[in-house]
Order: C-alpha cells, then sequence, then structure tokens
C-alpha cells in the first residue's frame, strides 16, 4: 500500500497556465487567477503570473490551460484499517479514490469491522484506535479523519468527554447502533458536540441487516450535526419526509451515490430554492453493499448538475468549499492559507460539451490529469476516469 512519507514538504510550488480556477466557495465560484503559489503544503498567493513571486520554486507546474479546483472531499464514508474493506474485501480502495480526485474523506464509523466491539469500553477503543492509525497512514496520501465511535445505550458524557481528550472529532452514523429513540440521541448528541464532536444520523430505511429506520421525527429530535445520507443509504424517506427535514433543521443536507438519485437530484434543488446552497455536502456512503466507486464524488457532481440542473461550478463548492466549512477543514478552498489539495481536470476526451463545465453539465465525468495533496503530487493522469483531453505537465521538480 502506498503510503505518505510523515513530515515530507513540498517547498515552494507554481503553479501556472490555469484555464480554470474553481475556488470552492459558492460566493465565488470562479476566481479571475491563472497562478497558485504553495510552500510547505500551504496556498500563499493566488493571483495573475506577472503579481506573483514565482522566483526559486522546486516545483513549476504547467496547467496547460486546464482546470484547477480544491481536491474532493467525501463526506461519507466507511473505512477499517489500512487500504483494505472487509465490506467487499477490496484491496487499495482509498488509493483508488485518489485517482477519482479526493483528496480527504470522512469516517461515519468504522462500522463493518468484523466483530467490531459494542461495548464502551471497546467502542472507544476502536474509536480511538483508528483516529490514531489515519493520521499516522495515508493511503496514495489521502487524508482519511477516522475514529468515528457508533454510540450505544448506556454512554455517559464522560464517555464523549474522554474520547475528545484522545482526539476524536466524530461520531459515527447516529442509528447505526442501540441508540435510535430521538431523545436517547439528543442528549448523546449534545454532549459530544460540548466536547468538539461533530455527530452525523443515519437518515432513511436499514442499510445492513442489524440497522434500523431513522425517520424524519427521529432526526429532527436527535438535531445532529449533519443529516446524513438524507436520500437514504440505501433507502430513502418519502420526498414529503425528506423536503420537511430540508425545511426544518438547519443542520448539513448530505447526499450519498448509494443512495436513492432520484431523493438526491431533489434535495439537492430544494436546498437552491430554499436559498441553503451551502448545507449540501456530498458524500459516497462506500464501501458498502453497492461496493466501492473511486469516481462516485465526480459521478455525484455530473449527476446533480445535470439532472438538478445547477451549474457545475456550484455543484463542485459542494464537494469541496462547503464540506471543509461545515467539517471544520483547512482545505477544500482555494484560497492563501488553506492546505495546497488540488485536482487538476480537463472535459473528457470526445465528449459533447465545449468546455470541462459544460461537458459536466451534460453529465459527462470530466478527465483528471494529476491530483496533489499539500502540495506533492500524488498521481498523474487518472487511471479511472476518462481521458482528459489536455494534461498538466511538471517543468521543473529539484529537491
Amino acid at each position: 500500500m502506498a503510503e505518505a512519507v510523515a513530515g515530507e514538504k513540498s517547498g515552494k510550488v507554481v503553479i501556472q497556465n490555469i484555464g480554470l480556477l474553481l475556488s470552492g466557495d459558492l460566493d465565488h465560484p470562479i476566481l479571475d487567477a491563472d497562478t497558485v503559489v504553495v510552500h510547505d503544503g500551504l496556498i500563499t498567493a493566488v493571483g495573475r503570473y506577472k503579481d506573483c513571486d514565482t522566483e526559486g520554486a522546486r516545483t513549476v507546474i504547467d496547467a496547460r490551460g486546464t482546470c484547477l479546483a480544491p481536491g474532493l472531499i467525501d463526506s461519507h464514508v466507511h473505512p477499517v484499517f489500512g487500504d483494505w474493506t472487509p465490506r467487499q474485501n477490496q484491496l487499495g480502495w482509498i488509493e483508488s479514490t485518489l485517482n477519482g480526485g479526493v483528496t480527504s474523506m470522512i469516517s461515519a464509523g468504522e462500522v463493518h469491522l468484523p466483530g467490531r466491539p459494542k461495548d464502551i469500553v471497546g467502542l472507544k477503543a476502536l474509536a480511538i484506535t483508528a483516529q490514531r492509525a489515519f493520521d499516522n497512514f495515508r493511503p496514495g496520501g489521502v487524508k482519511v479523519i477516522a475514529g468515528a465511535p457508533v454510540i450505544e445505550k448506556g454512554m455517559t458524557e464522560h464517555d464523549f468527554k474522554e474520547l475528545a481528550e484522545a482526539g476524536v472529532t466524530l461520531l459515527g452514523e447516529v442509528g447505526l447502533g442501540s441508540v435510535k429513540a430521538g431523545y436517547e440521541a439528543k442528549e448523546m448528541v449534545a454532549w459530544a458536540r460540548k466536547h468538539g464532536i461533530q455527530s452525523t444520523i443515519h437518515t432513511g430505511g436499514p442499510s445492513i441487516p442489524g440497522s434500523g429506520l431513522i425517520d424524519k421525527d427521529v432526526v429532527l429530535e436527535a438535531d445532529a450535526d449533519v443529516i446524513g445520507h438524507i436520500n437514504g443509504g440505501h433507502t430513502s424517506l418519502p420526498w414529503k419526509h425528506v423536503c420537511e427535514l430540508c425545511e426544518k433543521s438547519s443542520r448539513a443536507i448530505e447526499l450519498v451515490h448509494n443512495g436513492n438519485e432520484k431523493i438526491a437530484i431533489e434535495a439537492a434543488r430544494a436546498a437552491i430554492e430554499l436559498k441553503c446552497p451551502h448545507r449540501v455536502i456530498l458524500g459516497t456512503d462506500g464501501p458498502a453493499g453497492s461496493g466501492v466507486q473511486p469516481l462516485g464524488m465526480l459521478r455525484m457532481i455530473a449527476l446533480i448538475s445535470s439532472f438538478a440542473n445547477i451549474p457545475a461550478e456550484l455543484v463542485f463548492c459542494f464537494a469541496t468549499g462547503n464540506t471543509a466549512r461545515i467539517r471544520q477543514l483547512n482545505c477544500g478552498l482555494i484560497e492563501v492559507g488553506r492546505a495546497a489539495d488540488f485536482v487538476f481536470m480537463d472535459r473528457a476526451q470526445h465528449t459533447a460539451g465545449a468546455t470541462l463545465l459544460e461537458s459536466v453539465q451534460l453529465g459527462d465525468l470530466p478527465g483528471v490529469g494529476m491530483v496533489m495533496i499539500d502540495g506533492l503530487v500524488r498521481c498523474g493522469r487518472s487511471r479511472n476516469t476518462p481521458p482528459a483531453t489536455e494534461i498538466p505537465v511538471v517543468l521543473h521538480s529539484g529537491h
């Protein structure tokens, strides 16, 4: 398994000749700039080449007129240990997802671990271990924010305090354990929030044997920070109930690949109509019964843009800046001080779209030409996307 070298620094990196710069910010989705400068993994300048300090770069990349966007953030994954999933017994699924433009992913619970402990001592131990392991290990360079305990009956506020002090920042999907009543979930979600732990709730029908229906009333009462897979994972609530969640809750609206696609499209439209597009975030909910989708995030972007008729540059924000802000991550936006996590894309060869954005709006996937994490090139032309019309070139790379 490919592992990022701990502490490896990018030095100064200059990316020039950018044809389209997507910011990840819904308020300004396209930036009027052609150059990005990075120093030791952080963005230090965004602008026109003539206005940027480009001298003394260790690495110079010619984007060759292609699109530069923030690396995609998968808001909903179920990792276990390393780059293996027992759900489908697949190796290398995270590194393969890197080839789909994903640079960060967020665990919604390590629920597929064979023999997953459900006692309170065991579930805390698993969460802390997963958090530590993925903090130390980046498959292919991908940042996996893991260690998301599935809450069970009998937990007290002290348990959440202990988890937070150990470095756990997430709860696994509320409802996948024995806590399924709204009032029980509400108390534990509040304890988690008090101690800086973000929560996600399962929404819809059971995903695997042992889980259960979590209906709109439980979701509203629990008031978790993220309405996890509002379009079901896999089975959705009725549309009128989903619509009620969009209207009555102010929490994040998460749309996933491994859910009901029709409801995902309708929920995205509803967020636009309700003037709260900043609440929409995207994930895959893989690995799952549907398998692993290395291009799941790109497929969601193309699906929502084409069917919900939302401009592609805005949907890219759902998969980047929206998630970064809601999840409090220092990536997902092209702005000074943010992590230099980038995906270079171009229109796929022979797409009907004249531009990258037009091709995505027509429902085609873009071609990924390169992915960078913390200013370091982690993959070149993607082995999984359709071939990009043009790809960036490393002009100079020294150490």
